[in-house]
């Protein structure tokens, strides 16, 4: 079983297992002349925490109608990111919209050092250790967009190799 990847890192789900993290749940209130009418919106992250990983948003009238379409919004939304040892290769700037992130690879035992929703995708991704860094908005949405964004732009030796033509070997020696 191996995982089946198209022409720009995006995966599909099927024969995968799985894991999800709630990002944040938020309640929305609507105003009409019968009253208010509360409905919720979910950003949910999926991964098999070895190096794929995909966001989604439910939005339903029930909180966990909206995490269960969060839920299938992000297997369509799949993405692989080279992770070496625990770690990402190289540091990475991302950005959506206002939010703008920094990832930054980190030695073994460091742990994650992240914030709430980019700690949540970066779990669910299968990274130990890394630091990271938010800049800009808060807002979760977007940060979760800039993370994968910055994911998205890794590369490993062997993509270059590839990609220039020549050997791992050579990549290292310039």
């Amino acid at each position: 079983m191996g995982i089946m990847k198209d022409n720009n890192n995006n995966v599909r789900s099927k024969d995968m297992e799985l894991v999800d993290r709630l990002v944040t749940v938020n309640r929305v209130t609507k105003v009409t002349k019968g009253g208010r009418d509360f409905s919720f919106s979910a950003i949910v992250v999926v991964g098999n925490e070895n190096g794929v990983v995909g966001h989604g948003l439910g939005k339903a009238k029930e909180v966990t109608i909206a995490i269960q379409k969060g839920i299938e919004d992000a297997k369509k939304s799949l993405i692989s990111v080279p992770l070496i040892n625990g770690t990402i290769p190289h540091a990475q700037y991302g950005k959506y919209s206002g939010a703008r992130v920094y990832i930054k690879p980190a030695a073994h035992g460091t742990g994650v050092i992240a914030g709430g929703a980019m700690r949540a995708v970066l779990e669910s991704l299968g990274v130990t250790d890394v630091l990271a860094k938010s800049l800009g908005s808060s807002n979760p949405h977007n940060v979760v967009k800039a993370t994968l964004d910055a994911l998205s732009q890794l590369r490993d030796a062997r993509q270059i190799a590839d990609i220039r033509g020549i050997s791992v070997q050579r990549v290292f020696k310039g």
